[in-house]
């Protein structure tokens, strides 16, 4: 009789795996995600106007997005075909070239101050008072003509009133937007300066050329508008256009490289399709849903929504009627006469293409009927994005041309630059992570050095400590396993940690949620280290460091090599070679010594001159010989001079080189212990970072152990409510003293690091 093998049964999945679930502008829910094709991701984002330099706006957009995209490819594991346009003809754009060229050509032909050029840059001052800043201020604000100086005064009152910009920003979130575009506080502050100045000069009979280009140049902004609004007939020539779009391009991908924002799969630039926007705009009328008039062609939203498979406004239905979203949609070159209907927008104006007409064009040509992801800030909901999807389902005569929109949240700014947050990329992207994609942000220095440094200090300390644990291994067995309950527990949380990861990606890529996984997983580990002494299993804390490491890297928080432990920094590599791998061992010896002696200074003990030499000879003797490292004591005229000589390691490894090999042995075993007292004091550091009123909360103690706690944080009653006894309560109480002082030493010893 054959003998079979015993028949299998699959067992039973105990936890479902959760699906990805993404928040979707065109159904205001979160949906279950389905590309169309296998795991491919054809994604299209809207890509920058390049006319000025970047702002942190544009890193809330694009560092955003790019945090999506690594999370469904690097993450999810889908293939996503990421598509970006750039917009380099523009209403935008040509108002600032042409801005640009009649300043330049301006302040060539200026020879001497003069009081018509100081009348000149004043008629252009009070113009752009009366005329853009009052459209930006409520009424009791505005400027008043003839009284331009006193208004003034009152405008910059009003902009410093925190109460009064309140009450706007809750009318308009976008006010402080439109305020500081309209207004721009310090170029009225300094050309208003700079014509004072300018007065003073000439009445002092100061006329050069400096001083005239002085308050030409301070008076940019203010002049160029001005000039424009005269001279813009003038300006034909399109290199003058393009030459601009070229430079700001190729800025705005400096600045992302910069952020380590990835660079599209295909980019696609508007002046490359301009035929295809043709075809395209001649197809939308002969399907019935396009116009002519005055040179320009026109949507028919009225043609598009009457249609049975069509409807227009599917993002914001609500904003059909509002006219200045209309109106700032069609651009500030646009005439908006001779349309049928109010909603109808421009597929070709009489000098160029449309706005809207672009995107449709470019992510049609690429990617057809049909796209999975459409991309970009919700600032462009409405008219641009409902617009961009009418006229491609025009195009198309289907009814989805998307099938998710997504649209990053408003962000809020407080004091500050781009070019200076630009400096730390990491702290940038750790802050749009520990926000949700597409909620509106207040972003500030104070979030940036608070909050969000301290997030950076932790992992930073994480990585550090572990690497440190890994460096004093010599990957020898004790002859001990290193599994015990502890590490159960801990192998446990990190297979919770990454079933919780998901569960928060999954859910519409909840980063905060997400984030807050590994500094969960990372204090619990710290709680693991402090706590296991020499029967630490340092694989473990390996694994579960790398783990946090990978998902942070997967964020695009990363730099330098891969296999680095932690996050990594480009910084420690010079000419190829790793300088923290260099350094380290001999940070090692010298923090021993350091610590030595500042014992033996705590200490204050009569030998403490005999005991500081002795430790000196050891660092000469013991630590620093294995390191290639010999000092020389040789005594000078004045005071004793250390020579030292660098050697490689093999010749201090040489028969009489006063036993080196014995030397080495010695020194290994010193640094291992200094190592151990290193870790014992960092171990007693980690331990006070609790705060004594946490101490017996969860999670540094069981869920359900304690149910009630006086002020102090110290528990009066048991899980099941039962009052503690006074016994009980005593050892609470000198547990909680003790934690009081370590969290006192811990948090002075912060101040210290930083």
């Amino acid at each position: 009789m054959s003998i079979k093998q015993p028949p299998w049964k699959p067992d039973v999945r105990h936890i479902e795996e959760p699906v990805l679930k993404m928040y979707n502008s065109l159904s205001k829910s979160k949906t279950e995600f389905i590309p169309r094709v296998g795991r491919i991701v054809k994604w299209y984002n809207c890509g920058p106007t390049v006319y000025d330099a970047s702002h942190m706006g544009h890193a809330r957009n694009y560092v955003t997005q790019d945090i999506l995209r690594r999370i469904m490819s690097d993450y999810f594991g889908y293939d996503v075909h990421f598509v970006m346009n750039v917009t380099d003809i523009d209403d935008k754009i040509i108002l600032r070239a042409r801005q640009k060229y009649l300043f330049e050509r301006f302040r060539d032909q200026v020879a001497l101050l003069s009081t018509d050029l100081i009348d000149r840059v004043f008629a252009a001052w009070k113009a752009h008072l009366l005329n853009r800043v009052s459209k930006a201020l409520p009424d009791v604000v505005k400027a008043r003509e003839g009284e331009e100086s006193v208004s003034w005064l009152r405008i910059e009152q009003f902009i410093q009133d925190r109460d009064q910009k309140a009450e706007c920003l809750r009318r308009d979130e976008k006010f402080d937007m439109h305020l500081t575009a309209a207004v721009g506080l310090h170029v009225f502050r300094q050309t208003f300066s700079a014509l004072s100045s300018a007065r003073d000069k000439l009445s002092s009979s100061q006329c050069d050329r400096k001083y005239a280009l002085q308050l030409v140049d301070e008076s940019r902004d203010i002049l160029s508008a001005s000039l424009d609004e005269e001279l813009k007939h003038t300006v034909t020539d399109p290199s003058i256009f393009r030459a601009l779009a070229a430079y700001w391009e190729n800025q705005f991908f400096m600045d992302m490289d910069r952020l380590r924002v990835r660079r599209p799969d295909i980019l696609t630039r508007v002046t490359e399709y301009v035929p295809e926007i043709v075809d395209f705009v001649k197809r939308i009328i002969d399907n019935g849903y396009g116009y002519t008039h005055g040179g320009s062609v026109y949507f028919d939203t009225l043609a598009f929504d009457s249609s049975e498979k069509h409807v227009y406004a599917k993002l914001e239905p609500w904003s059909k009627g509002n006219r200045e979203l209309l109106a700032e949609g069609e651009g500030a070159l646009s005439s908006t006469g001779g349309k049928r209907s109010a909603a109808d927008f421009a597929l070709w104006k009489a000098s160029k293409a449309g706005w809207h007409i672009e995107c449709s064009v470019m992510a049609s040509a690429i990617f057809g009927d049909n796209m999975d992801i459409h991309s970009g800030g919700i600032d462009l909901a409405f008219p641009h994005h409902d617009n961009e999807m009418a006229q491609s389902e025009a195009y198309h005569e289907c009814e989805s041309w998307v099938n998710f929109f997504i649209h990053t949240g408003h962000l809020h700014i407080e004091g500050l630059k781009m070019s200076k947050s630009l400096k730390n990329f990491i702290t940038i992207d750790v802050t749009f992570l520990s926000q949700l994609w597409n909620a509106k942000v207040d972003f500030s220095e104070s979030l940036m050095a608070g909050e969000v440094r301290t997030i950076e200090n932790n992992f930073n300390n994480f990585f550090a400590t572990v690497k440190a644990i890994l460096l004093a291994k010599d990957g020898q067995s004790d002859g001990y396993h290193h599994y015990e309950d502890p590490e159960r527990e801990l192998m446990n949380e990190l297979y919770q940690s990454k079933l919780s990861f998901r569960t928060a990606l999954c859910d519409s890529f909840n980063t905060p949620d997400a984030l807050k996984v590994l500094r969960d997983l990372v204090s619990r580990t710290n709680i693991y280290i402090n706590s296991r002494g020499k029967a630490l299993n340092v694989s473990l804390v390996d694994q579960s460091a790398r783990w946090v490491g990978q998902m942070l890297r997967m964020f695009g928080l990363g730099e330098g090599d891969e296999p680095d432990l932690g996050w990594g920094s480009e910084q420690n590599v010079v000419g190829g070679v790793n300088r923290e791998e260099v350094l380290m061992p001999y940070l090692r010896v010298l923090s021993s010594f350091r610590d030595g002696v500042r014992r033996l200074a705590i200490a204050k003990t009569e030998d403490v001159p005999k005991e500081i030499l002795k430790l000196s000879d050891q660092l000469r003797d013991d630590e620093l010989v294995p390191l290639g490292v010999a000092l020389d004591d040789q005594e000078g005229e004045i005071q004793p001079m250390i020579g030292v000589l660098i050697f490689p390691h093999l010749s201090l490894s040489k028969p009489g080189t006063r036993s080196a090999r014995s030397l080495k042995r010695k020194a290994a075993r010193k640094a291992t212990a200094a190592e151990e007292q290193r870790q014992k004091r960092l171990a007693k550091l980690e331990k006070g970072r609790t705060p004594p009123a946490e101490l017996f909360r969860p999670p540094n103690v069981p869920e359900g152990t304690y149910s009630q706690w006086n002020e102090q944080g110290i528990p009066t009653a048991d899980g099941a409510g039962e009052k503690l006894s006074k016994n009980q309560e005593k050892k609470l109480q000198k547990l909680w003293n003790d934690q009081k002082r370590l969290h006192e030493e811990y948090l002075a010893w912060q101040q210290q690091q930083q």
